[in-house]
């Protein structure tokens, strides 16, 4: 109870399902430990996530905003199912050819964050108007940013009725309806959709082609780990990705953080380990448990490897701060020299910085892995720099009946959209989707990387890394990069030829 009366006392939001979340979560550490599972998201958290900048001040003019009156429920005929709420899109027609010119629509799936860092953080779109004379939409996800039903997240959240709505398949449906909805304002019956996401919202771009195909002719899905579900890939496959990573920037970093956990646990079985180790990494709040500390870690190791985006490339950082700090250091005090190097230096350090039950992404992500998106990840035993922590499903679905009074479904995502057997089933079935990845991404682990036919196709690069190939291209771009990027967009132009073949013979035989 002390724990539960401590993590409510720390908290700044005083709402009913904050303070429940936050306290159930409190309980649950009690109960026992499991590293976080490592964020998505086709950015990183490199656009500070406090208040969002309004659009206007991240854009330029040719963004305009709208709000699509969206239903509620898709899928049902009850009274309630009919309720509405107002839904953000943007549009670009700056490049746009014109209806007239069956001019294409490129459509980019906003996921897990508000949409406003898309608008300048997803390149691909903007990068390519000019080369498509392409229609730009890019559409936020319902219940992040300003898309939530009744207007507060935490209401929406802390209702159970409510956050049932919260699912892929309602999202996909706005996304359908919006889509329509554009063509329709814009005269643009004969315009060809391609739907670009990152992440989850690739997981997205590629169930809708095959939900929706008579709405997109395509998909780019980057970085899409659509296999992390069930069994399909390794558990461990995330973990060691991220472990070859860091061995390959640097062998006496990967052993200096492969030696660090058993010295944490070391320091911490002195009497006064805990207080030791709060100095030494100079956290903000005093330790209570060394697990804090090591999914701190994790997180920022994780972090790194993800998004090892080239020049910055953070590997090098993390593993220069280690490496470089003064020779004679101890194991601790590099692995400190490495977190001041990539987090940047600081009066102090806040453990639960990666997973604050107050971010919206976390909030909204801890709902949908609590229903649907289980994706099972864990530290392997053996060939890894991390403390074993496998996956454990009966701990996960526990903690998320605690957490909002429901059962994971860790079967329903390889029920509703498929994944077993996948290219058996998809390679007469689907068309027209790009699967493209970096294999420095951990989670490649789970992404499609060989071809499933002529048109279902994986694109992917020995050194890329989490959605790099849509983020803006830049002139120091590597030229592995700007080569996976343009055999993504001869793709995309073969698919836009045929379409307009079939359409011109469509018209005439009519």
């Amino acid at each position: 109870m002390k724990k539960v009366m401590d993590c409510l006392r720390h908290s700044s939001f005083h709402k009913l399902f904050l303070f429940s979340l936050i306290s159930l979560s409190c309980v649950m550490i009690s109960a026992g430990t499991q590293f976080s599972i490592p964020r998505l998201g086709a950015l990183g958290r490199t656009i500070p996530k406090s208040e969002p900048q309004s659009t206007s001040t991240l854009v330029s003019k040719h963004f305009e905003t709208f709000f699509y009156r969206q239903t509620l429920d898709h899928f049902n005929y009850r009274p309630e199912s009919y309720t509405t709420f107002l839904q953000r899109y943007v549009v670009n027609s700056k490049h746009w050819g014109g209806a007239n010119t069956s001019s294409p629509i490129l459509v980019y799936f906003g996921a897990e964050q508000a949409l406003d860092y898309d608008l300048s953080g997803i390149g691909f779109l903007t990068d390519n108007a000019p080369r498509f004379k392409a229609l730009l939409v890019y559409i936020e996800h319902r219940f992040y940013g300003k898309s939530v039903p009744f207007g507060s997240r935490e209401a929406a959240l802390k209702n159970a009725s409510i956050r049932g709505y919260f699912t892929s398949a309602q999202a996909l449906a706005d996304y359908a309806a919006i889509v329509l909805h554009v063509k329709k304002t814009f005269f643009a019956k004969n315009s060809p959709v391609i739907v670009i996401g990152g992440s989850y919202g690739g997981m997205l771009a590629a169930w809708f082609r095959l939900k929706y195909p008579h709405v997109a002719l395509g998909a780019l899905a980057s970085s899409a780990p659509i296999l992390y579900f069930d069994d399909l890939a390794p558990q461990v496959g995330y973990y060691s990705v991220v472990t070859k990573d860091f061995k390959e920037t640097s062998e006496s970093c990967y052993e200096t953080i492969r030696k660090s956990w058993d010295e944490i646990d070391k320091v911490a079985s002195k009497s006064n380990g805990l207080s030791i180790l709060s100095m030494k990494f100079k956290t903000c709040q005093k330790l209570k448990r060394t697990f804090d500390l090591k999914d701190y870690l994790d997180s920022i190791y994780c972090e790194a490897a993800q998004y090892d985006h080239p020049p910055t490339n953070p590997l090098n950082v993390v593993c220069g701060g280690i490496d470089g700090a003064p020779k004679g250091t101890d194991i601790l005090g590099r692995i400190f020299a490495g977190v001041v190097a990539y987090m940047g230096n600081k009066s102090c350090y806040d453990m639960h910085e990666f997973n604050h039950p107050t971010d919206e992404t976390y909030m909204g992500w801890k709902w949908q892995t609590c229903s649907e998106m289980v994706m099972p990840i864990g530290h392997g035993h053996n060939d890894s720099m991390f403390p074993s922590s496998p996956f454990n499903l009966n701990s996960f679905i526990r903690k998320c009946k605690s957490l909002f009074g429901v059962q994971p479904q860790p079967h329903w995502v390889t029920t509703y959209y498929g994944g077993h057997d996948l290219k058996l089933i998809l390679h007469r079935f689907a068309s027209n989707i790009i699967f493209s990845n970096g294999l420095r991404d951990p989670y490649s682990s789970g992404g499609v990387l060989e071809n499933i036919s002529d048109s279902v196709v994986a694109v992917f690069t020995a050194n890329g890394s989490h959605c790099l190939d849509i983020l803006p291209e830049k002139k120091s771009d590597p030229q592995w990069l700007v080569k996976q990027r343009k055999t993504e967009t001869q793709i995309i132009k073969g698919w836009l030829s045929r379409y307009y073949s079939d359409l011109l013979e469509f018209i005439d035989r009519t």
